[in-house]
């Protein structure tokens, strides 16, 4: 079971998923049946939830984290991790006789990646477990979720936290047929460029198409639609109209958990208030700074990185 509530009341909750990372380093895809020797390999601290919560940490919000990893050394790293960026993580639970979330990642030299995710643990969460920790989503700001854990249960949590007056954010990845029931609860949707694709059903090549589908996407419930688009920058769909922001041009070596630092910064902001266009600013340099470095939550940025990336881009003309 999950500790006693005991820590303070959080800025950003995040439901989700925890997973350790298994980065190998390789020149390609193998093909099937092929044998490839890579280049390099190593741990890190991952899963959408887990992710986003270090992001959002870094930025200077109190977070915490609800999930689920196993009696195990994966689980122990994982919290131990996510304790040492000061996070809350009393609503965890460690669930016997089930092994901790893994990712297998394959990172090519162009710093693009492929991932396979086993979900071990974080499959545990339920709708009771969530309803056990109604207290701490109730008294979140900003309360995140994503889909690598049950639908059944993200669902619960986003339904309290709406209720209790929280901001509800949900990163719809990996992406799956989402009602109006569920959309209406949100107050941002966050989706990359193929997870709008596949909400929309309609594909998303470049920035003019992603507004489409934000508008599209917006009607169906959600207050704001983000969608991501990597290096082209972002597009909003929100109640004053479309707005699209350009990325900062950086040379990136991993984009690893890429968009989690978008979703975890932004929330950071929005926790402490900043206007829109600031918190997409600095969402966008967040993500920009970690492409440029190897690792997953090792790569994230902290605020004073943010706050002179920004600086940087104010004195070259570059921030949108």
């Amino acid at each position: 079971m999950s500790e006693p509530f005991a820590a303070p009341p959080a800025d950003v909750l995040v439901v989700g998923s925890l997973n350790m990372d298994l980065r190998i380093r390789t020149p390609r895809l193998p093909a099937p049946g092929e044998t490839l020797t890579g280049s390099g390999f190593d741990t890190d601290g991952g899963g959408k939830g887990a992710n986003q919560a270090v992001a959002a940490a870094r930025q200077g919000a109190r977070v915490a984290m609800l999930g689920a990893v196993g009696q195990d050394a994966h689980g122990a790293a994982l919290l131990a991790a996510l304790q040492a960026d000061g996070i809350d993580t009393h609503a965890v639970e460690r669930i016997a006789g089930t092994p901790s979330g893994t990712a297998a990642i394959l990172l090519m030299p162009d710093g693009e990646n492929s991932i396979v995710v086993i979900p071990g643990a974080n499959h545990a969460l339920t709708p009771e477990r969530v309803r056990a920790q109604a207290d701490r989503l109730r008294q979140a700001r900003v309360v995140v979720a994503q889909l690598e854990c049950p639908l059944d249960a993200v669902a619960e949590a986003l339904a309290i936290a709406r209720e209790a007056g929280a901001v509800t954010v949900l990163n719809a990845a990996p992406v799956q047929p989402l009602g109006e029931a569920l959309l209406g609860q949100l107050d941002w949707l966050v989706v990359n460029e193929i997870e709008a694709a596949a909400l929309a059903g309609m594909p998303v090549p470049g920035p003019a198409e992603a507004r489409a589908v934000a508008e599209q996407l917006r009607r169906r419930g959600p207050r704001q639609v983000l969608v991501t688009l990597g290096a082209e920058g972002l597009v909003l769909a929100g109640p004053e109209g479309t707005l699209a922001l350009p990325a900062p041009r950086v040379q990136a070596v991993d984009t690893t958990g890429a968009g989690d630092t978008v979703v975890g910064a932004l929330a950071a902001a929005l926790a402490a208030g900043r206007p829109l266009r600031e918190a997409l600013t600095r969402a966008q340099a967040a993500a920009a700074l970690a492409v440029t470095r190897l690792g997953t939550q090792s790569a994230m940025p902290t605020a004073a990185e943010v706050d002179a990336l920004v600086a940087d881009l104010h004195l070259q003309g570059d921030t949108p």
